[in-house]
């Protein structure tokens, strides 16, 4: 190498073929291009003084950039520490306007180069530095893997990732921007002001009509809403009273009194729990984190007690029903309590492929009960090829205490769509959701995307006032989330949630009563 015999010409290649790599390298450092270009000549002018300590000729790019990263570390802590930063740089930058621009050119070019740098500041190294070097080395993937010694694969998956990290960097700058620039208390006044002595317009009429179409909306989304939210205590009510319709002992009875306070006071827990974390997050906002992990494990010991809880209530009602036969015989005399009375199931006559139609269950369930199977199935255990309601059901469509199911609604509903007080699915909406995409009223957690009036956790987008995600309360989260679509069918599911908790709950208590009350 002819410039380690102190050959100017022979130096001024080498500059010339590493000045971009080096004044790019600096640039993604500092984030300033003066600065950026003052380190790189540095480096060459330490390079040319040090040229005698360089032993393998093979590594002079790797050794110019280890010379240039060791200044770049230098600026910045000597940027940290300085009391009056970039001073010295306003007046060569003054000196130099008035040689070669106007001063609007000036300021113009320092604001690009200040919004530039915010928003590169955003991404990693390993994104950073291919980028800026693709484009000051003409878009040429080659040069730039030449390089950074990288794979010419390397380079475009780093592009690519960089591009995506520029807009959404870019994206949050702006919103951020917008966001601390819109008006303010003093605008609303300062309107007010202006408005105070001017008469109210006659067209103020017809805006009036206007707000009542609104209102009478917002009437029809707060009843159904209202509804949906109570639909599992009038549900339960009417469990209770089929129940009770159905016990033949004092035991009985107060066995399903216990098993439906048990249910109320569970649900009660987790409402009220719930709401004391939102509040407890809103009052102590450094803690919200942890109150919604807190939330998280709630709705997790809503679902686990549910869970035992149901499978434990049958199992108990028919070990209590077998010894009560036994002990007290003389209360199971009526025909409805008969083994293989009509009055305890009903079977329609109409079968496809071999299945009836329809199959429910009313009495109580008793040993050696086999679930109700049909096209249409209900009972404490229901397994439907179409719909099933009950205390489990398992169908496509399925309605109950545990159901399962392309469509589930229940109080834990697992589904491709799940909705009910916990709603666990692909879709899930409810009072909390646990899904690909959640939606709930208390506490939302998602893998793509949660959104929620409480605690908000997922992957990609979180909307709410406590929310955890890469993109929070932003219009990409908005777009991920689908919020406009949610919007549109909030209150067709608020509607489907009613119907399918509350009347099929009525429809079987009163058979219920017509069929097994005691004579």
């Amino acid at each position: 190498m002819h410039s380690l015999g102190g050959d100017r010409d022979a130096f001024c290649e080498i500059v010339t073929r590493y000045q971009s790599l080096l004044c790019s390298l600096a640039y993604s450092a500092v984030g300033d291009v003066k600065h950026s270009e003052d380190i790189a000549q540095e480096t060459f002018v330490d390079a040319w003084k040090q040229l005698g300590s360089l032993r393998d000729p093979e590594k002079l790019k790797s050794w110019l950039c280890g010379i240039l990263r060791f200044k770049a570390s230098h600026h910045r802590r000597k940027e940290h520490n300085q009391p009056v930063k970039n001073a010295e740089e306003l007046e060569d930058h003054t000196l130099y306007q008035t040689d070669n621009t106007g001063m609007d050119e000036l300021a113009i070019q320092q604001q690009q180069h200040s919004l530039l740098w915010k928003v590169l500041d955003r991404m990693e190294d390993n994104y950073r530095e291919p980028l800026i070097l693709f484009y000051r080395e003409e878009q040429s993937v080659e040069r730039v893997a030449a390089q950074l010694d990288l794979s010419e694969d390397s380079v475009k998956q780093r592009l690519s990732r960089g591009r995506k990290l520029l807009k959404r960097a870019m994206t949050t700058f702006v919103e951020e921007a917008l966001s601390e620039s819109k008006p303010g208390v003093a605008f609303t006044a300062a309107v007010l002001a202006a408005i105070s002595g001017i008469p109210a317009p006659a067209k103020a009429a017809a805006l009036g009509a206007g707000a009542a179409k609104t209102g009478t909306l917002f009437n029809i989304t707060t009843l159904l809403t209202l509804l949906a939210t109570c639909s599992g205590l009038i549900s339960s009510f009417f469990g209770l009273r089929s129940s009770l319709d159905q016990s033949r002992t004092q035991r009985e009875r107060q066995l399903v009194i216990k098993v439906v306070t048990l249910y109320m006071s569970i649900a009660l827990i987790y409402v009220l729990g719930t709401f004391g974390l939102k509040y407890l997050a809103v009052s102590y906002s450094s803690d919200a984190g942890f109150y919604t992990l807190a939330s998280a494990l709630v709705v997790l010991g809503f679902v686990v007690s549910y869970l035992l809880l149901v499978t434990r209530m049958f199992a108990a009602m028919r070990r209590l029903r077998a010894q009560e036969r036994i002990f007290h015989p003389q209360a199971f005399r009526s025909q409805a309590d008969q083994p293989g009375s009509r009055q305890r199931e009903y079977i329609s006559r109409a079968h496809l492929f071999g299945v009836p139609l329809v199959h429910m269950q009313f009495g109580m369930p008793e040993m050696g009960d086999k679930p109700a199977f049909g096209w249409i199935a209900g009972g404490s255990s229901a397994r439907g090829l179409l719909l099933a309601w009950g205390g489990v059901a398992i169908a496509p469509i399925s309605v109950g205490i545990v159901s399962v199911g392309f469509i589930s609604v229940g109080a834990v509903g697992f589904g491709i769509l799940a909705l009910g007080t916990v709603a666990i699915g692909i879709i899930g909406f409810g009072a909390s959701a646990i899904a690909y995409k959640a939606y709930a009223s208390l506490s939302a957690y998602g893998w793509q995307s949660a959104f929620s009036n409480g605690f908000s956790v997922a992957k990609d987008a979180a909307i709410g006032p406590f929310a955890y995600a890469d993109q929070v309360n932003n219009s990409i989260a908005y777009e991920i989330s689908h919020v406009t679509q949610f919007g549109l069918s909030y209150q067709w599911g608020l509607a489907l949630i009613a119907i399918l908790v509350i009347v099929p709950a009525v429809w079987h208590a009163r058979k219920v009563r017509q069929r097994m009350k005691p004579e």
